[in-house]
């Protein structure tokens, strides 16, 4: 009889996981491309969230002007080369920023001076047309690689981090990897010499022992917090003088595995860590979260996890699992943001949970008391499966604001991958307002 009810269970779970699947799809791009779409990133207007920018690899930005039912598709140009790596963000203002990795003689891997900076371009039309672009951590032939950027409500002020390689996957010990944080207080034009963050240096090796994952998040009084995973260890730094200067690094959690993932199916997966922070006027304000995936439950069970702090970072939390299915399956390519109109948590990821193979979905997880407990709803419509011989991409992409909750992500059918977007209101995962 038990073994009875652990099934029924189990069956009834499946069926309302895949009953969910009531969220829209929407095909963004699925070009035939030397580099086809994928790594996609999202970001809703902080005035009208009718507006919606994405990008994806290599060079290719999208724009919505009717809250992602239909989207406008073009080529992001820059002097200073576009290479992946996007990074979507918007500021109170209502102008988006786009931040990617530079090639600028545009020959690709053939040229040395690939990767010598990073670039962000500005958008002041909803993302229609953009500006040449600025660029910061210039330090030719060291290669900047992986970077992400969040920006201070209060002030306009950009944070931008990124991996440092002496030489990027250079198998030779004296080779470093660290991490750099720069700032802007002008609107990205302008940008303060970037600092080093991280107080052990990792490898070049772009595998475990090299620090990468790095996302700057901004606390209530301006602070900023800084996590990033190297060695199976996940850690966090904060900076309570605007980035100039930061303290002593702080042990976040274990991360078994390590961030490089083995998942089958996939070409390279990660489980780097994502940072944020609660600015809302909700009983979490002040709470730094960090989320990342990891395989302490085995190399077939990778999992999702989330640690936060209540005292600005000195410590955490152990971790909580965000993924609700049993044992057994692969979740990966995590990826969090916090609605800071509210503090409501939504977290996108990958999901074999419904499969016996490499059949793989789409889920959100969401949680309103501050990342104690989720709610999962499966997103695709229907499962991919993917190919290790192609390339997935290395995350998927998600905002939130007032409410709005805009997720992107990539397919592959048949080798060939596509960019996706389910655009949505919270309503539709919260359909009974607590008490």
């Amino acid at each position: 009889m038990k073994h009875f009810v652990f099934l029924l269970s189990i069956l009834l779970m499946c069926g309302n996981s895949l009953s969910q699947s009531h969220l829209p799809n929407i095909l963004i791009d699925d070009e035939d491309a030397f580099y086809p779409p994928s790594e996609p990133s999202v970001a809703i207007s902080r005035i009208n969230r009718e507006v919606i920018v994405a990008g994806a690899i290599l060079n290719k930005v999208y724009h919505s002007d009717d809250g992602g039912r239909t989207w406008g598709k073009q080529e992001l140009t820059s002097t200073l080369g576009v290479f992946g790596d996007p990074c979507l963000i918007s500021d109170a203002q209502g102008n988006f920023y786009y931040l990617h990795l530079s090639d600028p003689t545009q020959r690709g891997w053939s040229d040395p001076q690939l990767l010598d900076r990073i670039v962000i371009q500005k958008s002041e039309d909803g993302g229609k047309s953009w500006d040449d672009g600025s660029f910061m951590g210039f330090n030719h032939p060291k290669d900047q690689d992986k970077e992400w950027a969040t920006i201070d409500p209060r002030n306009g002020r950009i944070y931008a981090s990124w991996t440092q390689f002496d030489k990027y996957e250079s198998q030779s010990p004296e080779d470093q990897s660290n991490i750099l944080c720069a700032r802007s207080s002008r609107g990205g034009k302008k940008w303060k010499r970037e600092v080093l963050v991280n107080d052990i240096p990792g490898d070049c090796r772009d595998d475990d022992g090299t620090t990468e994952g790095a996302m700057p998040a901004i606390g209530p009084g301006g602070e900023v917090y800084l996590g990033w995973a190297q060695n199976g260890n996940i850690y966090l730094d904060k900076s309570t003088n605007r980035g100039k200067t930061w303290g002593k690094d702080i042990f976040v959690a274990n991360q078994p595995g390590g961030w490089n993932l083995d998942i089958p199916g996939v070409m390279r997966s990660n489980g780097m860590p994502i940072t944020l922070c609660d600015l809302s006027k909700g009983p979490h304000r002040g709470s730094v979260y960090v989320n990342w995936a990891d395989q302490r439950n085995g190399v077939d069970d990778t999992d999702i996890w989330i640690a936060a702090s209540r005292d600005g970072g000195k410590t955490f939390s152990d971790p909580i699992r965000i993924n609700d299915d049993p044992a057994g399956r692969q979740q990966f390519f995590t990826w969090m943001t916090i609605d800071q109109t509210t503090g409501y948590l939504y977290c996108v990821f990958y999901d074999r949970r419904n499969y016996d193979d490499l059949q793989t979905d789409v889920y959100i997880a969401s949680s309103r008391d501050g990342g104690a407990t989720w709610q999962n709803v499966r997103i695709s419509h229907h499962p991919f499966t993917p190919s290790a011989s192609a390339f997935l991409g290395d995350y998927t992409n998600i905002d939130a604001h007032d409410g709005r909750i805009a997720v992107v992500w990539t397919r592959m059918d048949e080798y060939m991958t596509s960019v996706w977007a389910s655009i949505f209101d919270s309503e539709e995962l919260f359909p009974i307002e607590p008490e």
